[in-house]
């Protein structure tokens, strides 16, 4: 696996985590400082339907839900503070920005994915396309997951086949059940009677990146 990675690199130009700014009025969550706490991240949290749902269904895990799109994210702060819960932070951030900044490598249980911009002009900007799923991939732990939702079957074709050729992570694809209503645009989706997919991926041990000692200040 590790020749198939190192091969996976010269296709790949290289993540420069060095010259990403701290978001504007980044703070820390106070969760990140405790020890044994197992950490969940949502990245595009939308207006916060899963964030909110998974938070109280999973009292034992933290969720940190990220949401760029200001409109979008004022009203899932306004949702997420009627809730209340204490194992849930909403972030109005850049994810990839904020990740850097915030997050220690081999330190979270899993990540969420769920219905991206499918970037269908710019397949650049397509997670599994990007070198920043490199870094994201050292910031989860042996075991943890990267859960990938969409509707758009040319996006999950490339995801599925970049995880399997790029990534070199096991990996498993599945149709979304039909009663699903994790997101509104799952619900929307499913409703059309939209076949929406999920792929499954799983950090191996003994998976190597090449920011896996990689920290703010301890570059």
């Amino acid at each position: 696996m590790t020749d198939n990675l190192e091969l996976s690199h010269q296709k790949k130009r290289e993540f420069q985590p060095q010259r990403l700014s701290a978001p504007r009025d980044f703070m820390m969550p106070e969760v990140l400082s405790k020890d044994e706490v197992s950490l969940v991240l949502e990245i595009g949290a939308g207006k916060g339907k899963h964030a909110l749902s998974f938070a109280q269904q999973n009292p034992d895990k933290h969720l940190i839900a990220i949401e760029r799109t200001r409109n979008k994210f004022d009203a899932f702060a306004k949702l997420a503070a009627q809730q209340n819960s204490n194992n849930l932070d909403a972030i109005h951030a850049d994810a990839i920005a904020w990740i850097v900044h915030a997050i220690a490598p081999n330190s979270i249980d899993s990540i969420f994915i769920l219905y991206p911009n499918p970037e269908q002009h710019n397949p650049n900007q397509q997670w599994l396309n990007m070198p920043f799923f490199e870094f994201l991939l050292s910031r989860l732990k042996v075991g943890g997951e990267v859960i990938l939702a969409t509707n758009i079957d040319a996006y999950m074709d490339n995801a599925e086949q970049q995880a399997h050729e790029v990534w070199c992570i096991p990996n498993r694809r599945r149709k979304v059940k039909s009663d699903s209503q994790r997101t509104h645009f799952e619900v929307k989706y499913l409703a059309r009677q939209e076949t929406c997919w999920q792929l499954t991926m799983s950090k191996p041990k003994g998976y190597r990146t090449r920011f896996d000692n990689w920290a703010i200040g301890n570059p």
